[in-house]
């Protein structure tokens, strides 16, 4: 199953350098990939515009949000690297109160027309 979920960053050019370095090739931590993995996340790729970040998942059939999140709070590394996140990270103003990443609405699919 295909995600696509959007959050900003803070409108600072320092802030959104130290996003980038933290997730440059071969700098995530070895416990976030692997608790990533886990879930049964197959892909994942964040795209930036400004300061806006686009998250696209590709996950398996065991996947399950809210195992995801139980598992998150109980992982000291996980909640390590969120409390990172969460100094340059900004959910949208439309976003559910306490939601971090806002999951977007697909529209339209090419799949779909003639």
């Amino acid at each position: 199953m295909r995600h696509v979920l959007l959050i900003d960053l803070a409108d600072d050019e320092a802030a959104i350098a130290q996003y980038e370095a933290w997730h440059a090739s071969g700098a995530l931590p070895p416990a976030i990939g692997a608790s990533i993995r886990a879930a049964d996340v197959r892909a994942m790729d964040i795209y930036r515009s400004g300061n806006r970040l686009v998250m696209l998942m590709e996950t398996g059939p065991d996947f399950d949000p809210a195992a995801k999140a139980a598992a998150d709070v109980a992982d000291p590394a996980v909640q390590a690297w969120e409390a990172q996140m969460d100094g340059v990270q900004r959910p949208l103003p439309w976003s559910v109160p306490g939601a971090k990443w806002t999951a977007a609405t697909r529209i339209f699919s090419l799949d779909e027309q003639p």
